[in-house]
């Protein structure tokens, strides 16, 4: 078997959700198939600025082949068409300028995945060019990973002929496949929730990391990009509070780049980027992971937290996350700050519950996101769609020029709110009418 992964960007060093989950799947695919990873040039996902070579070479034993994107993006441009299709009524043309403003868009990368001998191609992430295009040119080819936030691109109308048909569809969360499922109606299409696993080493040296970092006290952790759009504003926010309050707590160690202002506190400890190595012996030293995003597809750090018997203090607000600390009872979750403070507390490493929710996070990891878990999901959808595959499947075609110009689409932001939120707990609903009015013909 012979399969693409395709992706935005790809590296050994970057380490972007998407990105790292993709290179993670391309490199375990790899024992059960001939695997080649097709991407771009860019390394930074705000311009996809041509920075590597295009061409062939070798990413930790894995072929990847690299295109050039054809413009860099221009962020002023992309707000704009955002604004017009998140916050106005617009056209299908509107949406479609949109997804060119996105990117990064490679028409050589597009042909070359088109005319390859490939038996599958999987498609990270949903939103971007590449994936748009090649789902609708090689439908019967696409197994697309969607990796999708609660964010208003999911209802543009673009994408539900997309979801409706490829071939496959592999969810990261239980609440990902019911909001997409009530986004774009795609229930018939085969699918399972798979997330991804992690590459957590058996053994770790917590002290090793508390004396390489000098770090004395008992610590709360965030690991990943150190941004507004991750709630990083509202946590600083609520533990300069809780310091104040609790001033023999718990301190906060930031683990990743920062792209917003990081407090001088005497009590937050940024480090910086850090190589697997120390990112795990600093998790295992932790008392406990902070998850303070309002929007996540799957949590690959809370993942691996539970992986090594931490427990997670994760955002209520976002449903994967709540969902994910539910459905594993092995993390707490805030939606204010006396909540926040309240758990945060609670889940010290001398309280009753770490121990108890740091084992049930180890079994559920163990459960559904061990890697022989992770790679038989991915190998029995295959089997699958290869033994039901209808030939001259295809996705629904585009209105005319004239029909996609009519600004009768609504708002996206209108009909996300439309879309029921929550945790999952049973199967996603019908597409509801204030969707269904807006489907291209």
């Amino acid at each position: 078997m012979k399969l693409a992964v395709v992706v935005q960007r790809y590296g050994a060093d970057i380490n972007g959700g998407a990105e790292l989950h993709a290179r993670y799947i391309a490199e375990r695919l790899a024992r059960h198939a001939d695997v080649e990873v097709v991407t771009t040039c860019a390394r930074d996902y705000v311009s996809w600025r041509n920075e590597l070579p295009p061409g062939l070479e070798q990413v930790n034993g894995i072929p990847v082949r690299r295109f050039r994107v054809r413009r860099e993006r221009d962020p002023n441009v992309f707000g704009r068409h955002s604004r017009q299709v998140f916050e106005r009524a617009h056209s299908i043309a509107d949406e479609l300028a949109w997804l060119d403003s996105e990117g990064p868009a490679s028409d050589e990368l597009l042909d070359y995945v088109s005319g390859a001998p490939f038996d599958f191609v999987l498609l990270f992430s949903y939103r971007y060019y590449h994936s748009w295009h090649l789902a609708r040119r090689i439908p019967e080819k696409a197994v697309l990973v969607p990796t999708a936030e609660r964010d208003p691109a999911i209802t543009l109308a673009i994408f539900g002929p997309v979801f409706r048909g490829v071939r496959a569809v592999m969810y990261n969360s239980h609440e990902e496949r019911e909001m997409i499922q009530a986004a774009t109606s795609n229930h018939r299409v085969p699918g399972v929730v798979v997330g991804v696993g992690s590459n957590v080493p058996s053994k770790t040296q917590p002290l090793r990391f508390r004396q390489r970092f000098n770090m004395n006290r008992r610590f709360a952790i965030y690991i990943g990009r150190i941004d507004e759009n991750k709630g990083c504003d509202e946590l600083f926010n609520y533990f300069h509070r809780y310091a104040a309050t609790f001033p023999r707590g718990l301190d906060l160690v930031l683990v990743g780049s920062a792209v917003m202002p990081v407090p001088a506190h005497p009590r937050i400890h940024h480090l910086g980027f850090l190589g697997d190595e120390d990112k795990f012996d600093a998790l295992a030293a932790s008392d406990l992971l902070i998850m303070p995003s309002y929007f996540e597809s799957l949590s690959m750090v809370a993942l691996e937290a539970w992986a090594l018997g931490r427990p997670v203090l994760a955002n209520g607000r976002c449903d994967v996350l709540k969902g994910q600390c539910l459905r594993s009872n092995a993390g707490l979750f805030y939606e204010s700050y006396e909540e926040f403070a309240e758990t945060l507390y609670a889940l010290e490493s001398n309280g009753p519950l770490h121990a108890r929710l740091g084992l049930n996070g180890r079994e559920y990891f163990a459960r559904h996101y061990a890697w022989p878990v992770i790679e038989r999901k991915y190998l029995d959808m295959f089997a699958r769609v290869s033994a039901s595959r209808e030939e001259g499947q295809s996705v629904e075609t585009l209105p005319n020029w004239w029909s996609r110009r009519r600004s009768d689409q609504p708002p996206a932001t209108e009909l996300l709110r439309a879309i029921p939120s929550g945790p999952a707990t049973t199967p996603a609903a019908d597409i509801s009418p204030a969707l269904d009015r807006r489907r291209p013909a």
